[in-house]
């Protein structure tokens, strides 16, 4: 046997090569379905968080094996928190990247369970990844039909029924409104209202409210 294929041997049956390469299937399984729906976070990002978390599990066994192993692995955590956070932004008085930032925090932790040797327990964590994305997504919009809140800007002439007038509407449409942040300058009514119901009943007051010509502006 040659230099060449004992480096070969030493090479792929080394476990901290299978550790890594399992990590890099891992992180790129979850990144293509990032990738696909084109999130701020995609196949690169999370195959090096994987990679990365597997690595710093790994260096925290053996620089610690006779005194703390868990100490780097331990600050992982932490520096995926920052990560994570970084993702997460406010829009139109929502907030998004909530879902990238979990799926950060989880590929962090499965990388970890590779680098702690447990391949399989990760590929399983992955496989559940999978169903929560892509099945639960489906059910999500199936929920929606059956009952979603929305968030409606409302901007018309106010008068001192201008409130029961729009709570009038939403009654008419069989949708359960919430009233909001109210402006009132110079006599033109900035109304806010989180409303809640079926998809078909949200179309049904869009429809009423385009139709009302004291209504200047709606945002949803």
């Amino acid at each position: 046997m040659n230099d060449i294929e004992i480096l070969f041997q030493h090479i792929f049956y080394n476990d901290d090569f299978i550790k890594i390469l399992a990590s890099t299937g891992v992180g790129a399984l979850i990144g293509l379905e990032r990738e696909y729906r084109s999130k701020s976070a995609g196949l690169r990002t999370f195959t090096l968080i994987s990679v990365g978390c597997t690595i710093f599990t790994i260096l925290s066994e053996k620089m610690g094996i006779n005194a703390s192993p868990d100490r780097i692995a331990a600050n992982v955590v932490t520096g995926i928190g920052f990560l994570g956070a970084g993702v997460i932004f406010k829009m139109d008085d929502r907030v998004k990247g909530l879902t990238t930032a979990t799926i950060i925090w989880v590929t962090a932790s499965l990388g970890m369970a590779i680098g702690d040797g447990h391949i399989l327990l990760s590929f399983l964590g992955t496989s559940v990844v999978y169903v929560v994305l892509g099945l639960f997504v489906k059910l999500e919009v199936i929920m929606e039909r059956y009952g979603r809140t929305h968030a409606y800007r409302i901007i018309c002439d106010y008068t001192p029924d201008a409130f029961n007038r729009l709570e009038t509407i939403f009654e008419d449409c069989d949708l359960t409104a919430k009233r909001e942040k109210q402006i009132i300058r110079n006599n033109i009514l900035i109304s806010n209202w989180s409303v809640r119901g079926r998809s078909t009943k949200h179309a049904k007051l869009v429809e009423r409210l385009m139709d009302d010509a004291s209504i200047k502006e709606l945002e949803f």
